[in-house]
């Protein structure tokens, strides 16, 4: 019995003493293992940790040496085993790498990037998302990151809503009073070169608002309010007399006097150059401003009728106002705004109804445009196709012909579409021609012209819209097989169609597909 007990304290020994290694192993192979693999020691790598984050960079750096980092690691374990169990004799630690005294530890690769590389970093992200909330949390990272968020060059160009808008009343007036005692910190500290200022649903803080940007914003360029109350024209006025680089001003959807804006225009109508209103029946005097000749800079006049318009039409003395606006290029809906203006390149015309715009309005606001390269007339059921052949543009690129929402009762062209195609067809890239009541023969020989293409080039066209027109299967598969850059296709409630292929087509591959199944459905008679 005495030798049997005697070998087993040895094989538990000899047990453990195989069985350390591998315990060492683990005990380091979640920490330093890592170490190693990543800054392997002679490789002239060297490891920076930050809070959230491992850089390995190549090359010497003051970092932390690994012996320190594991010792303070480990010093903030707590220790294993019961209360009442005895301490572990402390381990000889390595003592970590000495440092110059005046160096401090390492603040991060935050403070190592040059606060004008960050600023840049930060001007991309400003440019794609705007400067709030971005440059409002990047402040709060660190002291580096807080100089470069407060950079005056970052904040040209801010939108201010407050952020109880659409509430009710109360709540609105104190979110608006919350938000003004923030931006009497903000406009003098960071919007000195604010050039583009946003204000979205104020309704009562709106003077004093204008008051903090006349002090403080000397560069703004552009002013939009929308949906916003209480514009005085001592406000307007204020505004134009302190920023004098101001040209451009949209007042749509906000109440706004008349003689406020007609005053505005007197004291900055000499520099301006934009100009956004929303049709009203005040609007005839702001109008009566124009045509005297105090925006002589004037290039853009949009008036939006709205939501709920007026059933009055704008009635404007085309020649009247080409005197007092000779640069203008007008970007409006429903408002023919004169001949004659040789910068125009986009028109918009477009209304859900039917308005009265004629060939002879349309001959006149574009008499002496050559450059036009947008023509949008959707819902103008008066313009016929031998009206657009007359205009003097020769390289028209997007024509929208489009009716909706259009009554049956109306007597509609049905010929005349080969005038449109064989004058542009070389210029085309979008043709829209939704609910015209042109015959299958007339379409047929309309969009044939982009087969005609002499010296063996494609054209140019890759969106067509044909939706509850009368094409035929055989012209949509000559204009398909003709135009390899087709890229839309509309062919929703197309009566002359097979079933199954009324719909709307994007992308080449949707296309092509379109094609094979109008050859097939084609041959399968025969």
């Amino acid at each position: 019995m005495a030798p049997a007990a005697a070998r087993r304290p040895r094989r538990k020994a000899s047990r453990r003493a195989r069985s350390s290694p591998l315990a060492g192993a683990r005990d380091r192979s979640a920490e330093d293992w890592w170490w190693d693999r990543l800054a392997p020691s002679g490789s002239e790598y060297h490891l920076l940790q930050a809070d959230s984050m491992l850089l390995v960079l190549p090359g010497p750096g003051p970092s932390r040496s690994r012996a320190h980092r594991r010792a303070s690691r480990r010093a903030q374990r707590p220790p294993s085993g019961s209360a009442g169990a005895a301490k572990p004799k402390p381990r000889p630690r390595p003592e970590p790498a000495p440092t110059p005294p005046e160096q401090g530890p390492d603040a991060g690769w935050g403070d190592r990037i040059p606060l004008e590389v960050l600023v840049q970093i930060f001007g991309l992200l400003v440019a794609a998302d705007g400067p709030m909330p971005f440059l409002g949390r990047a402040a709060r990272v660190c002291r580096r990151w807080h100089e470069a968020a407060s950079q005056p060059a970052l904040w040209h160009t801010v939108t201010l809503s407050p952020p109880m808008a659409g509430r009710a009343v109360k709540g609105n007036v104190k979110a608006e009073k919350k938000l003004l005692a923030s931006l009497e910190w903000l406009m003098p500290n960071r919007f000195s070169q604010l050039q583009r200022l946003t204000l979205i649903h104020w309704k009562s803080q709106v003077h004093p608002v204008l008051k903090l940007v006349s002090e403080s914003c000397p560069r703004l360029t552009f002013l939009k309010l929308s949906d916003c109350h209480g514009v005085t024209a001592d406000t307007l006025v204020m505004l134009a007399k302190a920023c004098g680089q101001l040209h451009s001003l949209n007042l749509q959807h906000s109440m706004v006097e008349s003689t406020a804006v007609v005053s505005f225009l007197e004291e900055a109508g000499s520099r301006m150059r934009k100009l956004w209103l929303t049709y009203t029946s005040q609007t005839t005097a702001i109008l009566g401003a124009l045509l005297s000749s105090c925006c002589p800079q004037l290039q853009v006049l949009e008036v939006s009728t709205g939501i709920n318009h007026s059933s009055t039409p704008l009635q404007l003395p085309v020649e009247a106002l080409q005197k007092g606006c000779p640069r203008l290029q007008p970007s409006g809906r429903g408002v023919a705004l004169g001949p004659g203006f040789p910068s125009l390149e986009e028109l918009c015309l477009a209304s859900s109804t039917c308005n009265f715009v004629s060939n002879e309005v349309l001959g006149r606001l574009l008499h002496g445009s050559p450059n036009l390269r947008l023509l949008d007339l959707r819902g103008c059921t008066r313009i016929t196709p031998a009206g657009l052949h007359d205009l003097p543009c020769q390289e028209l690129e997007q024509l929208h012909l489009g009716l909706y929402g259009v009554s049956d009762r109306l007597t509609l062209v049905k010929e005349g579409s080969s005038l449109l195609t064989q004058k542009w067809y070389h210029t085309l890239r979008e043709l829209d021609l939704s609910g015209q009541g042109f015959s299958e023969k007339d379409l047929e020989q309309a969009l044939a012209a982009f087969s005609c293409i002499p010296g063996g080039s494609h054209p140019a066209l890759c969106s067509l819209n044909l939706r509850a027109t009368r094409v035929t299967p055989n012209t949509v598969s000559s204009v398909i097989s003709s135009c390899p850059g087709l890229l839309y296709l509309n062919l929703e409630s197309c009566r002359c169609l097979p079933r199954g292929l009324k719909r709307a087509y994007r992308g080449v591959e949707e296309v092509q597909w379109c094609l094979e199944q109008l050859l097939t459905s084609h041959a399968s008679p025969s």
